[in-house]
């Protein structure tokens, strides 16, 4: 996953416990050694700290293959039109395993069952995210006819929207059978329009011009005070005649708009709706657009404005403009933005924001806007635990506090971890123990369960809990990393790497790397150390360590003076020996190394994502 979501205490424990200026001269960019003295115990803890596991904004129901099955069943009896939300449900379920394929492969089902073209607008933007850096590769198969739909943008003039006709038959005939047009003066200047057409395109028309109004037997009405303009009425009537816009300004479209909304011209409006629509190319023109859309009620302009926020994600997040319109929005305005589709698209947003910055005010809006998009009780608790989550992480404790018991009530015992996390930062580490213990004894134990639990005790019971969070869930990495810094502590180095190894041996946990590396600098192994920078950044090219103070390339080229140089020669060896005994993570360094220093690159990266694959 693409999401770091660190706690509060973790955050803070680790940025007061690691001072990697210690040990690095980062201004004259050498590495100092480490002397003698840094491998006393205390030296030691201070280096290698290994941070709070945290609580993560994920659905983690207790029995996962039960939630599943229901799923199942309820999309082979649910409506067409339910089945997208039960695919979301489903991808929200995966994400909580961290199975990456699966999420994927629920996101593509609702895009391929989306029932209206805003929920494939939705959905097709979440793939795309998922997929960023993989825009090549649609390219490569747009060329042989081949290329994923859901990269391509969606044709909103599909979007069904109900247009009423005028209804004669309720209007009393009243007016002047012998008047065939009628002039309407705007300003100084007459326009001339047929008068059964210009009644035809609304009922206050037909009412106004045929009905029991003075102006069904004038033939001059005077429509300077509707702020139209001559040359917008002129268009009006020639849409009275031909059903059809041609080539209109934008402005003077907008202009009509809005008459047509005042006079309840339903074909008028959706003839200018889809025009407009066809005008929105960049993220200035879907802002500037997206006010006249809501406003006037306008759901293909809105969709169309939609689709170009939703293609340029996350970068349009970062204009204070569109967040504006996304944050502010009530029930009525996200019905003319997205339809029925208002969860799943700030559930989108929310993921989105998060991933670039879970403290920050934009993701607490896009996060109440879902919990008042959501409708049944599992969209809800969804809602209350991830915006708990973030409430934790901005220090609001007291609103934390009522989201996660809000989450609990509707059947989320995951959240009961918040509430213990928060019991533990209130100082009430003992009622956080014995909230977890009745947990664990009163429904089928699972290895968060344990694993929280260790946090609220010392000594040989925090050692159980952690043996037995690993039995009941191997890929946790807390308890690896705990017990190997315990190891350390002891100067057990080899015992500290096995047991580190255990867990990197399936599963390429950038957090576990990071420690290991610490492990290797501390006993001076640069050659093991360099190794794993270089299969981290082979993951996260921007990665930062030590509770991001410190670049990890910056590391790299720190350590990598401690190193002798290898010559193309050396490389391919190396990777033939490392290939040879199936070491993917020396592999990917020694790529790494490679691809750096200008080999056959394109040899390289087939390697390498055979290696990631």
């Amino acid at each position: 996953m693409r999401t770091f979501f660190p706690s509060d205490s973790c955050k803070e424990s680790q940025l007061n416990a690691i001072n990697p200026q210690s040990w690095l001269q980062v201004e004259r960019g050498k590495l100092s050694k480490l002397s003698s003295s840094h491998t006393n115990s205390s030296s030691i803890e201070s280096f290698i700290k290994v941070p709070e596991p945290p609580i993560l904004p994920f659905f983690k129901p207790i029995d996962y293959v039960e939630v599943l099955a229901q799923i199942h069943e309820e999309m082979e009896s649910c409506s067409p039109q339910e089945r997208s939300t039960l695919y979301l449900l489903q991808f929200q379920i995966f994400r909580g395993l961290g199975e990456t394929k699966l999420m994927r492969r629920s996101l593509r089902s609702a895009w391929q069952r989306a029932r209206t073209v805003r929920e494939k607008l939705v959905f097709g933007a979440w793939l795309r995210y998922e997929k960023q850096g993989e825009e090549l590769i649609a390219d490569l198969l747009a060329t042989c006819n081949k290329c994923a739909q859901e990269f391509g943008p969606v044709d909103v003039s599909h979007l069904q929207v109900e247009v009423n006709g005028c209804s004669k038959e309720t209007v009393v005939m009243n007016g002047d059978k012998s008047l065939k047009n009628v002039n309407f003066k705007i300003g100084d200047e007459i326009i001339v329009c047929d008068r059964q057409k210009i009644a035809s395109l609304s009922a206050p028309f037909h009412a106004m011009l045929n009905g029991y109004f003075t102006e069904s037997s004038s033939e001059d009405i005077d429509l300077s005070e509707n702020n139209i303009s001559p040359l917008g009425m002129r268009t009006i009537g020639e849409f009275s005649i031909t059903g059809s816009l041609s080539e209109v300004h934008p402005d003077l479209l907008l202009e009509i708009l809005v008459f047509s909304n005042k006079f309840c011209c339903e074909r008028l409006k959706d003839a200018c709706d889809r025009k407009l629509a066809s005008l929105v190319c960049t993220k200035d023109d879907a802002v500037e657009f997206m006010e006249y859309a809501i406003e006037q009620n306008s759901p293909v302009l809105a969709a169309s404005c939609l689709q170009v926020f939703l293609h340029e994600l996350p970068d349009c997040l970062n204009d204070e403009r569109v967040v504006e319109i996304f944050s502010h929005a009530d029930r009525q305005q996200r019905s003319i933005m997205v339809g029925q589709a208002s969860f799943s698209l700030y559930c989108l947003l929310s993921e989105v924001a998060m991933n670039l910055d879970p403290r920050s005010d934009k993701t607490v809006c896009f996060l109440e806007q879902l919990i008042e998009s959501a409708e049944t009780d599992r969209e809800k608790l969804l809602a209350f635990h991830q915006l708990g989550c973030v409430r934790l992480l901005r220090k609001e404790y007291d609103e934390a506090e009522g989201l996660f018991e809000k989450a609990v009530s509707l059947g989320h015992v995951y959240s009961i971890a918040g509430l213990a996390r928060l019991g533990y930062i209130k100082g009430h580490k003992l009622c956080s123990y014995e909230k977890l213990s009745s947990v664990i004894s009163s429904v089928n134990p699972l290895g968060w369960m344990y694993q929280e639990r260790s946090l609220y005790c010392e000594g040989d019971k925090r050692s159980e809990d952690l043996e037995k969070a690993t039995k009941l869930d191997p890929t946790l990495t807390y308890p690896y990393m705990y017990r190997a810094a315990s190891l350390m502590m002891k100067q057990t180095v080899q015992a500290a790497l096995a047991e580190i190894n255990r867990v990197l041996g399936f599963k390429l946990a950038l957090e576990c790397m990071e420690l290991r590396f610490c492990l290797y600098l501390a006993i001076e192994d640069y050659k093991a150390a360099i190794r794993d920078v270089q299969a981290i950044l082979t993951l996260s090219p921007d990665y930062r360590m030590f509770e991001g103070r410190v670049a990890a390339s910056h590391l790299r080229t720190l350590v990598r003076e401690h190193v002798g140089s290898w010559t193309t020669a050396d490389c391919w060896m190396q990777l033939y020996d490392r290939w040879s005994s199936v070491d993917d993570i020396g592999s990917l360094s020694v790529i790494y190394q490679m691809l750096e220093s200008g080999g056959a690159k394109g040899v390289l990266y087939f390697r390498q994502s055979l290696l990631l694959l």
